[in-house]
């Protein structure tokens, strides 16, 4: 970070600051669904979609489809800052959620996680599309993103292997308010995406 002289022609330069710190709750497009930040107002839409148990059966919380557990999730997932809710572009429907977290600036890292999506959006390549426009976005800024996945989860193993991470360890995770569960770290660098 820093000054960057910029000259305008051969008479007029001038200085722009040159900052390089990643915004973890800019505005995402797909080509279907658009990442919005997450607001406290979008409590009861998304916990409409959430409120289902098939969502949660592999996760490390299971109980998160109930109200009282789902709105410590939510209350998480604002305090982030970083929490997206997923829309669909053509109705507006709330399909999701997703999040970046924990960017560490100086170790060039993020997280990209607590994704869920409504049961009729699986198979549909949407959650394939967010996740790589989050990754697009990301490695803007940082070399490094990592993935916390539920160590019995196996279809979001299955999702990050086609997404081309590679499982680098396993990690007690602690979410927010609950207790800590067994994740698999998943790793994709800048080097290797889309290569």
């Amino acid at each position: 970070m820093g000054f960057e002289m910029r000259i305008i022609n051969s008479r007029f330069s001038i200085f722009v600051y040159k900052g390089n710190s990643m915004n973890i709750q800019p505005i995402l497009e797909t080509e279907h669904v658009v990442l919005q930040p997450l607001a406290v107002g979008d409590f009861e839409d998304l916990y409409a979609v959430a409120s289902d148990p098939a969502i949660w059966a592999q996760h490390p919380n299971q109980d998160r489809w109930k109200k009282d557990v789902f709105a410590n999730f939510f209350q998480g997932a604002i305090q982030s800052l970083g929490a997206f809710k997923i829309v669909d572009k053509v109705s507006g429907e709330i399909l999701g959620c997703t999040r970046f977290y924990d960017y560490e600036e100086q170790a060039n890292r993020i997280l990209i996680g607590y994704t869920f999506y409504a049961v009729k959006c699986w198979g549909k390549g949407i959650n394939h599309a967010v996740k790589s426009k989050m990754l697009d976005y990301a490695f803007q800024y940082v070399e490094q993103v990592h993935f916390h996945v539920g160590a019995g989860n196996i279809r979001s193993q299955i999702a990050m292997e086609r997404l081309g991470a590679s499982k680098v360890g396993e990690q007690e995770v602690t979410y927010f308010g609950e207790q800590p569960k067994l994740n698999f770290v998943y790793e994709i660098s800048k080097v290797n995406w889309r290569s």
